[in-house]
């Protein structure tokens, strides 16, 4: 009995379908009436594989699969609602099967733990990060249910500030860890601290060996520095690289506005794709990223002054950048066969969406940037969109997309923090 009340319980949630009150489509009974609420590109269409089910922010899908979702605690979401329904408010992973094939999920199996944000698959294991560590479970083939409690392969991540602790793996078995920035821009008083102290242990991506217990960080083990949040993480398998999403910094009109317009200060920083190498630097908190000028400029706490690069002439730049403030959060590489040949390879984007511009928020979508000679192209396109219904406000909009994964059939799904549903995007177009 003191068993099933251990900190690791698994808890079964449900053994009916759990896919909300979406109508089937008559025109194609794999989705639901109206895509269950976004709009797709000609061809594609949705249904609501789950519902209700907790904060959910980044997933993965096994090779059978089934499905497992990293739940953050609602007290800690970037979501504003309080409490979502699913939730019991301290968030876990969340395992979830479709035993008809009929593309939603009728049987949920909850494992409670602590609050987690990223969650990453290498069988015969799942990896899954609270905010101060990454723990292990064992998967057995054909239960939902991990065998006993996990390990804890790293401990010891900073509290405070960012805590997404989003997880990658590269093809030597690598995990990838980010642990953003505790502040804005380093500041005290308004005015930059030099050299940041937290460089020596956040704002960057840091690299761990999966198979040793009990490590604890340290800076031989940062991969590469300078980068604000990277909540968007993930491995290019036909590149062999990483890749990342970085979070901009905020606040340039509100504390320096005789540098920086209100316009101006929407739409910067931008919101950065990174291919990132070992030992790259990004500049923060010393440089930010300017689209318009397409470089990088030292910030104003360090003496910029809206146009000067300084410091941060040499600092890497992104592969791809977008208007400020959108939040990107997922990152997925498509590698399957069910869409048409032009998504293969490139990235999807899931955009939470902007809180505080000072003009209309922005982002709460998915975008797609197709790969040309193993770069994307300059600029992408809106995948999925109206997930923020009539208002783009994170207090009022209706979903907030975070995470994406791929299906072994190539079908995708999409997370959202805000009510705690869950879609799967299918093509049935010509191609």
């Amino acid at each position: 009995m003191a068993k099933m009340k251990s900190r690791y319980a698994l808890l079964l949630l449900a053994a009916t379908a759990c896919a909300g009150k979406e109508k089937p489509s008559a025109a194609n009974p794999q989705c639901d009436e109206g895509n269950s609420g976004i709009s797709l590109p000609e061809g594609f269409c949705a249904a609501v594989f789950a519902d209700e089910v907790g904060v959910a922010r980044h997933l993965v899908v096994t090779p059978t699969g089934d499905v497992y979702v990293a739940l953050e605690d609602s007290r800690r979401s970037s979501a504003t609602t309080t409490h979502v329904r699913g939730d019991n408010g301290h968030g876990g992973i969340v395992a979830l099967r479709d035993t008809n094939s009929d593309g939603r999920a009728d049987v949920r199996f909850r494992i409670t733990d602590a609050s987690h944000s990223g969650i990453a698959l290498r069988l015969p294991f799942l990896y899954s990060s609270s905010v101060q560590s990454v723990l292990r479970y064992r998967l057995q083939p054909g239960t939902l249910a991990p065998v006993g409690a996990p390990d804890t392969i790293v401990t010891g991540f900073p509290d405070g500030g960012h805590s997404s602790r989003s997880l990658a793996f590269d093809d030597a078995g690598n995990l990838f860890v980010n642990i953003g920035s505790d502040t804005n821009a380093c500041w005290d008083a308004g005015k930059g601290i030099d050299p940041c102290p937290e460089l020596e242990m956040r704002a960057g991506i840091w690299r761990f060996d999966p198979t040793r217990l009990h490590q604890t960080i340290d800076v031989s083990q940062r991969f590469a520095t300078g980068i604000r949040n990277a909540v968007g993480l993930a491995w290019h398998p036909t590149q062999k690289a990483l890749y990342a999403t970085q979070h901009g910094r905020d606040d340039l009109h509100n504390s320096y506005p005789k540098l920086y317009s209100v316009e101006k200060s929407d739409d910067a920083p931008s919101e950065e794709l990174l291919k990132v190498s070992a030992g790259d630097d990004y500049g923060w908190p010393y440089c930010y990223h300017d689209r318009a000028l397409g470089r990088r400029v030292l910030a104003p706490e360090y003496g910029g002054d809206a146009k000067s690069a300084g410091r941060c002439a040499d600092k890497k730049l992104p592969v791809a950048a977008f208007p400020g403030h959108w939040a990107p959060d997922g990152l997925l590489f498509y590698q399957g066969s069910q869409f048409p040949a032009r998504y293969r390879d490139g990235v999807f984007i899931t955009f939470h969406g902007s809180w505080n511009r000072n003009g209309d928020q922005a982002g709460y979508k998915v975008v797609f940037l197709p790969f040309v000679n193993g770069a994307p192209r300059d600029t992408g396109e809106t995948f999925a969109d109206g997930f923020a219904g009539r208002r783009r406000d994170p207090g009022r909009a209706r979903y907030r997309p975070v995470g994406l994964a791929e299906a072994p059939d190539g079908s995708v799904y999409i997370t959202d923090d805000q009510t705690g549903r869950i879609w799967r995007v299918v093509y049935s177009g010509k191609k």
